[in-house]
């Protein structure tokens, strides 16, 4: 069971100061000698894999630069390497890594297809635990009340389990929120802010799938603390709390009042706060977090992306003067960028975490694409990421684009730019950043801001393809403002690929359209995907939706689409 206590210890919360600094500091030397960490990582990962099976079919023993590196290993997605990881998680050994897996962390990718990634002790001492630590160094030192309480920060995404499952061999099948680093990795300072607070690990049982009971009764506890800041990694969990607080807000302000959680006695009743908290409901017509917590002052979550699209007003419902944090550009299988300061959309490449390889966005992945070192990128452009570490993955295209925002210290400080893959239904090629630039920019020419926005092709009366954005309008939109938005739209995905401009100029596209939903379709959308036993944190902001069941539990029946421009 994943219970860290160790933010109860005196002198605990001095001791994971000093380590998350010191990770920190170690992350931002590392910037003096970019090539020579990485070049470090590789004969490491080489010489300690070189006797598996991996490492004896690609010639390991024999590697010694990059060139070599990369002409006996193609570039590999998750598909190319899950027969080997199968077999491991069978329980055969020295296969991709020559160090056992002590638990495989869980990812739903881009397919909703749940992966097993291998983690390894030497993965986590090596790659993982030195990015993990320094990730919370800008929020500590900039807001170092969150450290005074354990009960000072809700994390949404700790989600510890008491029956984790396993794999054929024995070992947790989890996501990386659900592992105890402490008793795991003997890494006792790793338990982050919030994991020690009373709903961390709920006193009163849920059944294992019962995710949004759980988030209920983490909310009902967390009413009656003083919130300083909520973490949430994924911005989709943050997105759901003001729509949480208006839908559980009676049953909430009862419990408060009886003294229960779940309906179970638990502390002594405290009709006080529940009576400030109905009056603060009735003066303001609404609950917003910034009524509930009004000493909040960050937000720690992935800030690009479709996020960019709504965070900016989203954090008015926590307060004025909210920081957003950016999260790690990270993903199950390994880290790529962390943000060492409050820098408010990228982080620096973790050096000596994995070896890492670029390719332009533009191109296709391939086995044999010419890959771009992390000193030959270009500020300003997007690449999908390719990394090796010793933890058993290599040359992994790990299916995500990044864009570099700039350099610091010589070293690529990069953004999460969307996911890897295309719509393309008449030759657009439209990746998600294309797609998010955008509406950004017909968002902000007609002055307008949205809960969340999805999009799909459909076919137009006269069966020519188009695309359909499905958007939540913060405000209401008037007919006009929806048509203008609708044409800017067609204009700057026009201006941002010219697969697009040259199927529309064709007629092999249609002109876009606009429905527009209500202001809480989003936000039932994901409670139904979590209701389904989908773990919140991987229930995440997807744009292009072209499955036609998501598509029509997001739009509800079909109605009149608005905002159609002409041609």
């Amino acid at each position: 069971m994943n219970v860290p206590s160790g933010w109860h210890t005196p002198g605990h919360t001095d001791r994971y100061r000093q380590r998350v600094f010191a990770a920190r500091e170690r992350l931002a030397a590392e910037h003096a000698d970019l090539r020579g960490a990485q070049q470090r990582v590789l004969t490491d990962l080489l010489g300690f894999n070189a006797a598996t099976e991996f490492g004896r079919q690609h010639g390991f023993g024999r590697i010694r630069t990059m060139d070599d590196f990369r002409a006996a290993v193609p570039v590999r997605d998750y598909a190319a390497h899950a027969p080997l990881i199968e077999r491991t998680a069978a329980g055969e050994r020295n296969l991709l890594s020559a160090d056992a897996p002590a638990v495989y962390f869980t990812s739903s990718g881009s397919t909703g297809a749940h992966k097993k990634v291998p983690v390894t002790p030497r993965f986590m001492r090596t790659t993982f635990m030195p990015f993990y630590f320094a990730a919370w160094a800008p929020l500590i030192e900039h807001f170092p009340d969150v450290l005074d309480r354990p009960d000072a920060v809700l994390n949404l995404k700790h989600d510890p389990l008491s029956a984790p499952p396993t794999t054929a061999d024995g070992r947790p099948h989890v996501g990386a929120s659900q592992v105890d680093f402490g008793a795991r990795f003997g890494e006792p300072l790793a338990a982050e802010p919030g994991t020690g607070a009373p709903w961390a690990t709920l006193p009163v049982p849920t059944e294992p799938g019962d995710h949004l009971e759980r988030a209920y009764l983490r909310l009902r506890l967390a009413v009656q603390s003083d919130v300083r800041a909520l973490i949430g990694i994924n911005p989709a969990m943050i997105a759901a709390v003001p729509y949480q607080l208006n839908l559980w807000w009676p049953r909430i302000v009862k419990e408060v009042r009886d003294g229960t959680l779940g309906g179970v006695p638990h502390r002594a009743p405290d009709p006080e706060r529940a009576a400030e908290l109905e009056r603060l409901a009735d003066y303001f017509g609404t609950v917003r977090p910034a009524h509930v917590w009004p000493r909040i002052r960050a937000l720690f979550c992935w800030s690009t992306g479709v996020a960019s699209l709504y965070l900016p007003a989203l954090r008015e419902e926590f307060g004025a003067g909210i920081t957003v944090l950016p999260a790690p550009v990270a993903a199950s299988e390994g880290p790529v960028g962390v943000a060492l300061d409050r820098h408010a959309s990228a982080g620096s490449l973790v050096a000596s975490a994995s070896v890492y390889e670029f390719v332009p966005a533009d191109q296709d992945l391939a086995p044999d694409r010419d890959t771009l070192l992390p000193h030959e990128l270009e500020t300003g452009q997007e690449y999908h990421v390719v990394f090796s570490h010793v933890g058993g993955l290599y040359r992994y295209a790990v299916g995500d684009v990044v864009r570099v925002v700039d350099r610091v210290g010589g070293v690529p400080r990069v953004e999460y730019a969307g996911r890897g893959g295309r719509s393309d239904a008449a030759g657009e090629r439209l990746r998600d950043a294309q797609v998010v630039r955008a509406l950004h920019t017909a968002l902000t020419a007609g002055g307008l801001a949205l809960h969340n926005v999805a999009c799909r092709v459909e076919p137009a009366a006269d069966h020519t393809p188009r695309y359909v954005f499905a958007i939540a309008p913060r405000t209401p939109w008037h007919a006009t403002e929806a048509a203008r938005f609708t044409a800017a739209v067609d204009g700057a995905l026009a201006a941002e690929s010219d697969g697009y401009a040259r199927a529309r100029a064709a007629g092999r596209l249609g002109a876009p359209a606009v429905r527009l939903l209500d202001a809480g379709a989003f936000a039932r959308d994901w409670h139904e995907a979590v209701g389904t036993g989908v773990r919140p944190t991987q229930v995440k902001d997807r744009l292009f939706r072209q499955d036609d069941a998501l598509w029509g539990r997001l739009t509800g029946t079909p109605g009149a689409l608005t905002g159609t421009p002409g041609g």
